[in-house]
């Protein structure tokens, strides 16, 4: 795998407390040249599904062999596994907790290894309440330098990866019957409904009692009314044109969502 110039971090330790620029600070001692980007740091507090959505939208977007550590972590401090993860696009960093789930459903492991050389970790003795900064960014940072995954961890099976439970998402006559998947902060809700099935087609989306027309851009519709669309990532949107739909649906991640699908004559 190529070297890496490049490693993401995504946690939910917001940036009024210190914690984002103590991992920066102990990835900067190991590898102070290495190109650090944030992909967010606002994930609601210990919310692994919401951190699982973000990463899988975003690692598609960065060069091959791209380190990405993700810190959503309940469970630090337990007998939950630090991991680090290989797919064929780079490297997977943090808690075996789930979080990898997005990424994994798209880009399969290619290799898994428990963080147990503590070599590579800040300080052989690891605080149990912020391995993100003791263990995930200095692994990350040396594996962005150039380490191989078997220097430092020992193998695990793959198929002991913590997976989060799928949404669910089945055919129905007329289209697909889905769940909300994740909520923006313009309030659009973002259904597990893959937008393919509707090109050249006349469709709705069906939400509670809400029947949405499936629309091209935001402004096909009047300020204030409720649309559907594709979004840029692929996934059917419900929306509202200069509002939010969460407010208007009091919708919330799980919601059922139906596509229903018009061929064109």
């Amino acid at each position: 795998m190529p070297k890496a110039a490049i490693l993401t971090l995504l946690t939910d330790f917001g940036d009024r407390d210190v914690y984002v620029g103590a991992m920066k600070g102990t990835i900067a001692c190991i590898a102070p040249h290495l190109n650090v980007i944030d992909l967010t740091h606002h994930i609601p507090p210990q919310d692994i599904a919401a951190a699982s959505y973000q990463l899988a939208t975003a690692y598609r977007y960065f060069p091959r062999g791209t380190v990405h550590v993700a810190v959503v972590d309940p469970g630090v401090g337990t007998s939950r596994l630090p991991v680090a993860i290989a797919i064929s696009e780079g490297f997977l960093v943090g808690p075996d907790n789930g979080i990898f789930s997005g990424v994994l459903a798209r880009s399969p492991a290619i290799a898994a290894v428990e963080l147990d050389k503590l070599k590579y970790w800040r300080d052989r003795a690891a605080s149990t309440t912020f391995h993100g900064r003791d263990i995930f960014a200095p692994v990350g940072a040396h594996l962005a330098a150039g380490a191989t995954l078997d220097r430092v961890g020992t193998p695990v099976e793959l198929d002991t990866l913590q997976l989060l439970p799928q949404l669910p998402l089945e055919q129905t006559d007329g289209g697909w019957l889905g769940s909300i998947q994740a909520i923006d902060r313009f309030g659009n809700l973002i259904a597990n409904l893959a937008g393919e099935p509707i090109e050249s087609s006349s469709w709705i989306v069906i939400i509670g009692n809400e029947r949405v027309p499936g629309c091209r851009t935001y402004g096909d519709r009047p300020a204030g009314e409720l649309l559907a669309l594709v979004g840029s990532d692929g996934w059917i949107e419900i929306a509202v044109n200069g509002g939010s739909a969460r407010d208007r649906l009091h919708a919330r991640r799980g919601d059922r969502v139906e596509l229903r699908v018009v061929p064109s004559s």
